[in-house]
Formats: structure tokens, C-alpha cells, sequence
């Protein structure tokens, strides 16, 4: 992890309320990702940024800061403690307390699954809590009765979370099914429910508002482009010019969510947008560049929809996926059969296209959604 950015977290008291330390080295861009959390707040007496305890969930906040930082979150493991001392912190990683690791063939097999790299660390982390835990047992003596005591454990004495429940079952259940090859009925541990949230979505009026207001072919593009091919961020950053198709009038999104490539089609109303962007920026490898050859930040993205959503008067929480909730949503209205709407987004289970039929306004006509709007 030489030369990776490192966030430390540690719990802490601050006037007189429980708080989460979120300690790094300066650095703009983690500063404006921290800063986007609710509650997040900068303290000059312990000069750092935190967050009360009660509003910090932990596993959003790996998945905010994935590939941009490592989460050190070993401050964490003892519920209340306050902050250690700047001097006893650096004694303290000096000599390092010795610890159980993950058990051997962990790491390689989530290599070889091809877990991406956040779900490794993820995974690791949750296992070798798990590992120290049983640290007098021979892990694959464990009984489910002992897994369900220990996950209760930490629901009631450590207050996780329960998307951070299921992070965990899911890491002790990889280690049993997938390294040790046991069959997957060896325990059966209670998961939480899930609560539904409904996706948030702007109008056409309101996506034709920010198209309207945006000077800049770029940003016009890669708003354009996210919201009428019902991409991921990630996806339109990691767009290759070799990916369009103009003949066809399609696009290859590869490697997307899950490791499973797609093609979704666009309208000429983009193609000729995208040829107007090219002729004034050039771009050498990506569609959306920052440095040459080098792909558009997922950072720049975040602040660029934003900034023009502001600009557009919208009042609504405005960010990148938004678009794609849009996308899903209008052409649910537009009468378009969901299992195409499943495809084009890349969704793994009919369920998760389902949530946007609770959304629509219900009128259902077809029509072209750029053409709409330019």
C-alpha cells in the first residue's frame, strides 16, 4: 500500500458527544469527499474532521472512499473509546499489537473469484475480526450456533449496521463455502431485512433545465451520455473511444458491475454531440479524459453535476446516479418492457429494476429521451 492514500478512524469525545475521528494527511479531494457526508464536521481544537457516532455507517463510508484511499478503521473495534493520543498513537504503530490473520487461502481465493479490490479489503478486514475473535479455535470447528452468537454480539455491543451485517456474514460465508468447499446449507444465519428506499429522480423538465444551463460540450456530454444510456459513474469515466459504435449506434460498456459487459444504444442527437466534444478536446484513450490518456475522476464527475444542477435552480440532492434512477424511471413511463430497461442497466435481478415502477407518474408513451430534451 506504499504511496496510498491512508484514512484512520477512531472514536472520540467531542463536546461531550461520541464522535468518529476521520484522520488523513491533507488532501483536496478527500476533503471535499468527507465534507459531502451528513454531519461531517472540521475541529480546529482536534484538528481533524469528524462525524457523531450516531450518523457514521461505516460501510458506506469504504464504498465512498473505494480506490481512492485506504480505511484504517482499527480505532474502531472498541466501542467508545476516545481517541489515543497523537504521541501514544504513533508508539502504538510503532509496535503493533500482533493479531490474527485471515486464514490461509482467504486472499487468494477472493484473487481468484475476482472480487474488486474494496471487497477484498472489506472482506479481509471483517475475517481477520472474525479470525482474532475465535483465536483459540480451530476455525473450521466453529459452529453456525457460535457464528449467530458472535454476529448478535455485534449488532448489540458494537452497533453495527445492517448492510454492514450482511458485509460480514457474507465474508465468514466465503471462507466456509468457497475456501473449505462446504455446502452452503452448513449454517444458516438471519439476515436483516432490508428496508426499501426508493430511488430518488429528477424530471424531464429538470434534466432539460441542466442540459440547458451547461456552457462546457464536456460536461453537456457526460451528462447527456449518463442520463440516456442509464449509466453507472464508474462506466462513463472507464468509457474507451473504441467503445462507440457510431455504425451501429451502440456502446460497449465492459467490465461493468459483477464483471459482465453489455451494449446499450444512443440516439444520433448524442452522436453528434460526442463528435462536437471530440473536435474541440481531443481525447487520446478515454472519452472523457482529465490528464491525456487518463481517465475523467470519479470526484470531478460528483462536483461537475452539481455545480450544474445548482446552476439550473434545482433544489433536489442532485448527483451522478440520479441520471440513471431518471433514465430507468422514464422509460418505465415511456411503456418501454422492464426486462429491456433490466439490460441496458445491467441488473442482475428483475427486482432491482422493480423499485422504479413505485416512481413513475404513471403515463406510459414512447419516445426518444435526448430528442425530448435538445
Amino acid at each position: 500500500m506504499e504511496g496510498q492514500k491512508t484514512i484512520d478512524l477512531n472514536y472520540a469525545n467531542h463536546r461531550r458527544q461520541a464522535v468518529v475521528r476521520i484522520d488523513f494527511d491533507y488532501d483536496a479531494e478527500l476533503t471535499a469527499q468527507v465534507r459531502q457526508f451528513k454531519g461531517s464536521r472540521w475541529s480546529q481544537t482536534m484538528r481533524c474532521w469528524y462525524m457523531p457516532k450516531a450518523q457514521f455507517d461505516l460501510h458506506l463510508f469504504f464504498e465512498t472512499f473505494r480506490g481512492k484511499a485506504w480505511v484504517d478503521y482499527a480505532g474502531l473495534k472498541t466501542t467508545g473509546a476516545p481517541a489515543m493520543p497523537e504521541a501514544r498513537k504513533a508508539k502504538a504503530k510503532s509496535h503493533p499489537k500482533e493479531q490474527t490473520d485471515v486464514p490461509a487461502g482467504y486472499r487468494e481465493m477472493l484473487e481468484q473469484k475476482r472480487y474488486s479490490m474494496n471487497t477484498q479489503k472489506i472482506y479481509i478486514s471483517y475475517m481477520r475480526d472474525f479470525a482474532n475473535m475465535f483465536h483459540k479455535f480451530d476455525l473450521k470447528d466453529v459452529t453456525k450456533d457460535q457464528i449467530n452468537r458472535y454476529i448478535l454480539w455485534l449488532i448489540r455491543e458494537k452497533g453495527i449496521s445492517a448492510s454492514q451485517q450482511n458485509q460480514r456474514i457474507n465474508a465468514i460465508k466465503f471462507y466456509y463455502e468457497k475456501v473449505l468447499g462446504q455446502p452452503r446449507q452448513l449454517y444458516e444465519i438471519d439476515r436483516p431485512r432490508k428496508g426499501r428506499s426508493l430511488p430518488e429522480v429528477l424530471s424531464k423538465e429538470e434534466i432539460k433545465k441542466m442540459l440547458g444551463v451547461v456552457d462546457n460540450i464536456k460536461h453537456k456530454c457526460l451528462i447527456a451520455l449518463i442520463y440516456t444510456c442509464g449509466l453507472r459513474r464508474s462506466e462513463a469515466i472507464n468509457l474507451r473511444l473504441g467503445d462507440v459504435d457510431s455504425k451501429r449506434m451502440m456502446i460497449r460498456i465492459s467490465e461493468a458491475k459483477g464483471d459482465k459487459d453489455r451494449y446499450v444504444n444512443f440516439p444520433t442527437t448524442l452522436l453528434n454531440m460526442l463528435r462536437d466534444y471530440y473536435l474541440e478536446y481531443k481525447p487520446l484513450e478515454y472519452v472523457f479524459e482529465g490528464q491525456p490518456g487518463q481517465p475523467y475522476s470519479a470526484e470531478s464527475v460528483w462536483k461537475v453535476v452539481k455545480q450544474i444542477a445548482r446552476k439550473a435552480n434545482i433544489r433536489k440532492r442532485v448527483y451522478p446516479h440520479i441520471l440513471r434512477h431518471s433514465f430507468a424511471t422514464h422509460h418505465i413511463e415511456q411503456g418501454i418492457d422492464i426486462r429491456y430497461i433490466q439490460e441496458w442497466m445491467g441488473h442482475e435481478s428483475i427486482k432491482t429494476t422493480q423499485r422504479y415502477t413505485h416512481v413513475t407518474n404513471g403515463q406510459f408513451t414512447f419516445k426518444n429521451l435526448l430528442d425530448d430534451l435538445l
